[in-house]
């Protein structure tokens, strides 16, 4: 069996291109099981994974969870918001006492950036990023591009423009260092205020006028505005940044050719989309959160592989 090049998740950049196409093959796998009757499979019957998750988390904590349980695995569940870091714990003690009672992978979500990869030089344990700062979140740009995969054929040659705040986002990072990998082509689009600097360095081209850049895409992943990482305010007011950067049908219909739109989730209805091109024909969005768990499955599953009995 084909084996990752990697022993952890932390970052795409640590990932190559045979890395993504092992995962992408193995989702195909799980999905085809997730939509069984039966659903579970024994995979990792006697591995124990604790999900950390020092940040809030809907769907990137159910859809990890389902994915373990999905694969047989025992499940610890810890939220910071009811541990002993609010005494006073520092991350590295709470994790070693999670370790001590004996736990083969952790899947962290953290404020801050690098946390994983801290804990991963620290813990004698696999480790999944689930999101660490505005640095990375591997998982989802990998759900992204498989999603992209089974919506168009393929990646390679895909032109996706990335709107919204991208300063502020892992998930834009993460997607952009995803899709140069696999061949396509990348845009970002946003307020000048929201796009980092020298993000030209990564490959990526820049366009402020949101028209002109789903003129010129195949898809578009709309990111929210992420105020809680906001300490001074990027733009007058969500009216105007809606205005100027908030796609609705109307936008749609008016472009040349239908273009896929993808949202990584929560969405801000009304504001960087409307409701009525979420609930379109267009968006895969909900396809998105079910091949999470595919792709969650086999980064689950490939990691353990590794785990030396």
């Amino acid at each position: 069996m084909s084996t990752l090049s990697v022993d952890h998740l932390l970052g795409i950049k640590h990932l190559t291109k045979d890395d993504i196409h092992l995962i992408f093959e193995t989702a195909d796998h799980f999905k085809q099981v997730i939509n069984r009757p039966i659903k579970k499979v024994p995979s990792l019957r006697d591995i124990t994974i604790a999900n950390l998750f020092f940040e809030n988390s809907t769907r990137t904590k159910l859809s990890f969870e389902i994915a373990q349980k999905r694969l047989s695995a025992d499940v610890i569940n810890f939220s910071a918001a009811q541990s002993s870091l609010k005494k006073g714990e520092t991350l590295i003690d709470t994790v070693n006492n999670i370790l001590s009672m004996k736990v083969d992978m952790v899947v962290m979500r953290h404020p801050k950036p690098g946390a994983a990869e801290f804990l991963m030089r620290h813990v004698d344990a696999k480790i999944i990023n689930a999101g660490d700062g505005a640095h990375e979140h591997p998982t989802q740009a990998l759900l992204d591009t498989y999603s992209i995969r089974e919506k168009l054929g393929s990646v390679t040659g895909r032109k996706v423009v990335i709107v919204g705040d991208i300063l502020h986002s892992r998930v834009a990072l993460s997607n952009i260092f995803a899709l140069k990998l696999l061949g396509a082509e990348v845009m970002v689009c946003g307020p000048k205020s929201l796009i980092p600097k020298h993000i030209e360095d990564l490959g990526v081209i820049v366009e402020t006028n949101l028209k002109k850049a789903l003129q010129w895409c195949d898809v578009a992943n709309m990111l929210r505005v992420q105020n809680e990482r906001m300490e001074v305010s990027y733009f007058p007011s969500t009216r105007e940044y809606t205005q100027q950067y908030g796609v609705d049908k109307a936008l749609l219909d008016d472009l040349d050719q239908p273009i896929v739109i993808m949202h990584p989730g929560p969405i801000n209805r009304g504001v960087e989309i409307t409701s009525d091109v979420a609930d379109s024909d267009q968006a895969i969005i909900l396809d998105q959160v079910e091949n999470g768990v595919a792709i969650r499955m086999a980064v689950t599953y490939l990691l353990a592989s590794k785990i030396e009995s």
